[in-house]
């Protein structure tokens, strides 16, 4: 799915490292608008490439005082002022926008951490139709505090510890949040979140999981060639199962799907799996038996990240193995491989902001993300690496 080809405004969320970020990302499609999420460090052409309408500055576990924190790149406030884009920072985020835009960011006297009650102090859109004196419960997860906002901004709710926990610049269109409102601690943030995107930004709810299928296809045959073949690797799973069953309809018998037994399967699954395969899906379905290859591998290895990154060179051995013997038998190498790579995948894979490297913290790295090798012969086919695992459900159930 190209993000481009969307119609729908596109909302970019700048991760700076909270828990919670692709939690931003799913709760704002889950509003039918589309979001993708970026490292909050990437150059400014990453962002204006994307051409977003609405850009989160989300939250993270860093002090803006620490020497290391991150930050968005040199010329995105006047880039968002220029392009009248809407900005929302959330806690960190917050932090960033006051501190950059000339405000005071300090360590707070009182610490906030947990659910928390914050006061309306001005009747504004992102609270939709909140009065002042009006009250509700959020949660706080924060060691600094804005002490001065920059000109121009305003305060627009308080905890009850009397810390900033909502500002706004309307005429330059900033926004920001002390507390997280994607998570289910803060009853009413989803209210926030759809008053701040539909009523103060105009954001249009214009994308459906429906027109995936359809422009996934589309961009599978605009990729692979007429006379191009295919191999999917097959786990079992929902992920590499959707992803097969959408290029399947995309390129038919050009697809070749390959089930690795790598040893560490579950009782019978490998005979579950292609019966599923053969009887329900009507895939075809090439069973590789490298139990020995993979354990002989991993034997005396303990530290998971190390397994991981075995795991994924060695099915990429056995895909290209799986290649060549479908080379000799077509008399035509195959040019791609098929990965049922997820959204999460790809945020979980990546390194944390402040290690000279790029994106959000490394959670796992995923064999089919950090175990790729850089010579790796087969071109990539990932339709679903935009997407979250229930969409990836949802699109094959509509489907």
């Amino acid at each position: 799915m190209d993000p481009k080809a969307v119609k729908s405004d596109l909302v970019l969320i700048l991760d700076f490292g909270s828990q919670y970020t692709h939690l931003i990302t799913r709760r704002i499609r889950s509003l039918s608008v589309f979001s993708l999420c970026i490292s909050g460090t990437f150059p400014l052409s990453s962002i204006t490439s994307l051409n977003p309408k609405v850009v989160i500055l989300s939250g993270g576990p860093h002090s803006f005082h620490a020497d290391d924190s991150p930050s968005f790149a040199d010329g995105f406030v006047e880039w968002a002022q220029s392009n009248g884009v809407f900005v929302l920072g959330i806690c960190y985020g917050l932090h960033l926008l006051v501190q950059r835009l000339g405000g005071e960011v300090r360590v707070g006297e009182k610490q906030e951490y947990g659910r928390m009650e914050i006061e309306v102090e001005k009747s504004c859109g992102i609270f939709g139709g909140k009065k002042v004196g009006d009250r509700q419960v959020v949660w706080m997860s924060h060691g600094d505090e804005a002490a001065t906002l920059p000109n121009g901004f305003e305060v627009v709710a308080r905890s009850q510890q009397g810390a900033v926990a909502a500002v706004e610049d309307k005429d330059r269109r900033f926004y920001g949040l002390q507390y997280h409102p994607e998570v289910t601690h803060s009853p009413e943030g989803m209210e926030t979140l759809r008053s701040f995107l539909f009523e103060v930004c105009g954001v249009n709810a214009g994308w459906k999981m429906e027109d995936v299928m359809d422009e996934e296809i589309k961009v599978i045959n605009n990729m692979v060639g007429s006379d191009d073949h295919v191999i999917c690797a097959l786990s079992g799973g929902v992920d590499s199962t959707v992803a097969a069953t959408l290029v399947h309809r995309a390129i038919g018998d050009r697809l070749h799907c390959i089930f690795v037994d790598n040893g560490l399967l579950r009782y019978k699954e490998r005979e579950r799996v292609m019966e599923t395969f053969e009887r329900d899906l009507h895939l075809p379905v090439t069973c590789v038996d490298a139990t020995e290859q993979f354990l002989s591998k991993l034997k005396g290895v303990v530290d998971p990240e190390l397994k991981r990154k075995i795991i994924g060179k060695e099915f990429i051995c056995v895909f290209d193995a799986f290649a060549k013997e479908l080379e000799n038998n077509l008399g035509k190498k195959p040019a791609f491989l098929v990965q049922g790579t997820l959204y999460p995948d790809v945020i979980e894979s990546c390194p944390p902001p402040g290690t000279g490297r790029t994106h959000s913290h490394t959670i796992k790295s995923h064999h089919n993300v950090g175990g790729l090798p850089k010579d790796m012969k087969l071109k990539l086919i990932e339709p679903l690496k935009l997407l979250f695992k229930d969409e990836a459900l949802i699109l094959f159930l509509d489907g």
